[in-house]
């Protein structure tokens, strides 16, 4: 699939401040084109807001201006702030009616990827949900075409790249972003299988395939599996590099689809939201279009969408429930509301298994999850959270990770496994290799995003590929809770970018 059409519109780089095309100029960089300059100061003369609110008047160009300016910077801001004012500059246009909108993108001695990132910024404001596009086909574009004007001698190459970031986003949105029936579970499989032709899809769904090899997987998939539409998927896509790969990339995404909490039911009203629960499969999804583009020659990756309905019925999975795992650990559920690891720990383990029976290079596995409340109160809003097992932390990656984020508008806070989280999900009688979850919500659990990291490191045997191993294993999980974007706003598509510019760009 080309990526014309995964974009919202027409996107053109434009060379000259001039009326070719465009019917209306956004401008957010205080710092204006020489050509602006005496009409900006002549608005600054007479109106003290003028810097720090959106406005729209006439310029000496012949063409209107929309000034979104970008808000006096602390030393604590980041390259979000140019992000947000694109975004302010072309919902402005758009609710002024116009249609051909030529961005001024600004320069910045602090950001180094200002360019880039105040694209993305106005690219995402563009996005029109899936369902809106295919059931009022007439509102799919909220603009005919956006031009972009970049003063930098690399031009082309951060609009090349703007675009493709854009198009793998605007998958994930679609994924995450899509209502529990649109993006259902064989939903998913019919969207992702024309957009990956030249990728090898692996599909899953055999329920007695599910039972035997990804037990945890197919318990959350139990009350599900009755209703056809709602059948769980397990969607392995891999890219093999022309030559030989030095270093390889595995991702195992959680997509629950609705999550209702299953027996453990969300009660109180919190259920409303939990279509977005399937953020980090939607994630996966999006960088392995990266990969399909890019075609990174000597970088193997593999990803793995784990798309299950979390349904409560007569058939769902309880607490209290002895399910043996892939890797042969017996897990006692304590919580069925914390399906996310249940769903991803079978893949995980299977991961693991591809990377040792192959000798895959240099491995490095992912699960990335909008898995906890604890991560989005602890990181806050728009922030993610890396966690490194031993093995990563000791090539200090969840830093280089976080550094990356910060360049590109997806920050991090990190944070540190320790050994009383896997105490934390030590047996407690005779018969429990491990513990699921206790019965509380994470926002009341100590450490309650680090925990399951420690429960998917152990059950799925990552626990035995350390550091002094004979086969160590890189492995990091990503919670996205906080920054995958929660109703009414839309899905990010985090960390989409960062993870592209740390494992495939380097």
């Amino acid at each position: 699939m080309g990526l014309e059409k995964l974009l919202p519109c027409t996107v053109t780089l434009s060379k000259i401040l001039a009326k070719s095309g465009h019917d209306v100029l956004c401008v957010i960089d205080r710092a204006v084109p020489n050509e602006l300059a005496e009409v900006f100061e002549e608005h600054r003369s007479y109106d003290k807001a003028f810097d720090s609110v959106v406005s729209c008047f006439k310029s000496n160009l012949g063409l209107p201006v929309i000034y979104a300016p970008v808000q006096e910077l602390t030393d604590y801001d980041d390259v979000r702030c140019y992000q947000k004012a694109a975004a302010q500059s072309l919902q402005r246009a758009i609710k002024s009616g116009f249609k051909a909108p030529l961005l001024v993108v600004p320069n910045s001695k602090r950001f180094s990827q200002v360019e880039l990132c105040t694209v993305l910024g106005a690219l995402e404001e563009l996005y029109v949900p899936i369902q809106l596009r295919e059931e009022v086909p007439e509102k799919k574009k909220r603009i005919s075409s956006l031009s972009v004007l970049i003063n930098n001698p690399n031009a082309e190459k951060i609009m090349k790249d703007a675009l493709v970031l854009e198009s793998a986003r605007r998958i994930a949105r679609d994924i995450g972003g899509g209502d529990p029936e649109r993006m259902a579970p064989p939903l998913v499989e019919a969207y992702i299988e024309p957009l990956f032709a030249n990728l090898s899809v692996t599909v899953i769904s055999d329920v007695d395939v599910l039972s035997n090899e990804y037990p945890l997987f197919e318990a959350v998939n139990r009350a599900a599996n009755c209703v056809e539409r709602h059948q769980g998927r397990i969607i392995f896509l891999e890219y093999k590099p022309p030559k030989p790969a030095r270093k390889t990339v595995m991702l195992v995404g959680k997509g629950v689809t609705y999550d209702t909490g299953g027996a453990d039911i969300k009660a109180g009203g919190v259920m409303a939201g939990m279509s977005r629960d399937k953020c980090g499969a939607a994630a996966v999804a999006g960088f392995m279009h990266v990969v399909s583009e890019q075609k990174p020659e000597d970088i193997h990756v593999i990803g793995a969408l784990c798309m299950v309905r979390n349904s409560v019925g007569e058939e769902c999975y309880v607490s209290d429930e002895i399910i043996t795992s892939r890797a042969g650990v017996r897990v006692r559920i304590g919580n069925t509301d914390a399906e996310g690891r249940m769903c991803m720990a079978d893949v995980l383990c299977r991961m693991k298994e591809m990377a040792i029976e192959r000798d895959l290079p240099n491995a490095h596995i992912f699960t990335i999850a909008t898995l906890t409340g604890h991560a989005f109160i602890s990181a806050g809003e728009g922030q993610s959270i890396i966690v490194d097992n031993s093995v990563a932390a000791k090539e200090d990656h969840a830093r280089k990770l976080q550094a990356a984020g910060q360049t590109y508008g997806e920050p991090f806070e990190v944070s540190v496994l320790r050994q009383c989280d896997f105490d934390f999900n030590a047996p407690k009688v005779l018969g429990e290799d491990v513990v699921q979850s206790n019965s509380a919500p994470s926002v009341r659990t100590p450490r309650g995003h680090q925990v399951p990291a420690a429960f998917l490191i152990k059950v799925t045997g990552l626990d035995k590929h350390g550091v002094d191993s004979k086969k160590p294993l890189k492995y990091t999980h990503l919670d996205i809770a906080g920054s995958a974007g929660e109703y009414p706003n839309m899905p990010t598509a985090a960390p989409i970018v960062a993870l592209v510019k740390t494992h495939l760009i380097d």
